[in-house]
């Protein structure tokens, strides 16, 4: 009785966290304290994206008043500058460890990614314009190289933007958006929004 139980607060808890959401509890209920993250680990990303452990894992304490020390803050962004197929460009700022697709979806940038980053497709395909920070990259894997063949004007420079994950290094790339994707999907198919 006690281990099923467990796991339905398990379950809950990593349902709560995959939210983004952080909940101090007491006996009594919930409570209405701010949070602060106590260690950030870096980001990973998974082949599953439905995974409560995609973004970031935060271990969270809570803190009474406005005791953040200002002068404490790391830069923990990059710059990343999406071009897309019209020539404009948008330049966001993206968290270290999240991919590119993620970035694109958080900032309205139509990069379509209908796997959702799990490898099977190769909608999130972006050029990456300048060949030094092509090389920064690590080397795309056998399954990135099979969807890579799949995409519509592949390049020299070309990756899966689910597959490039914002470090320190990469502070200022730049990437383009083809001007078309190849989706395998049904004709009339509408992606659901991120």
């Amino acid at each position: 009785m006690l281990i099923p139980r467990l796991l339905r607060v398990g379950g809950w808890m990593l349902k709560e966290l995959s939210k983004g959401r952080y909940l101090s509890t007491s006996g009594t209920g919930y409570t209405g304290q701010r949070w602060r993250p106590l260690f950030i680990l870096p980001s990973e990303t998974k082949a599953f994206q439905g995974s409560a452990f995609q973004k970031y894992h935060h271990f969270s304490t809570a803190v009474t008043g406005d005791t953040c020390d200002e002068g404490s803050e790391r830069n923990d962004t990059i710059s990343v500058t999406f071009v897309d197929k019209d020539g404009e460009e948008q330049l966001i700022k993206v968290p270290i460890g999240m991919s590119l697709l993620e970035a694109a979806h958080e900032n309205d940038i139509e990069l379509e990614g209908a796997c959702e980053g799990s490898l099977a497709c190769s909608t999130c395909h972006v050029i990456v314009m300048d060949m030094d920070y092509y090389n920064k990259l690590e080397d795309p894997t056998d399954e990135e190289n099979d969807m890579l063949d799949l995409a519509f004007g592949l390049t020299e420079s070309s990756r899966l933007g689910c597959q490039i994950v914002a470090k320190p290094e990469l502070d200022g790339i730049r990437v383009a958006i083809p001007a078309a994707t190849r989706n395998f999907a049904v004709d009339g198919f509408v992606p659901k929004p991120h």
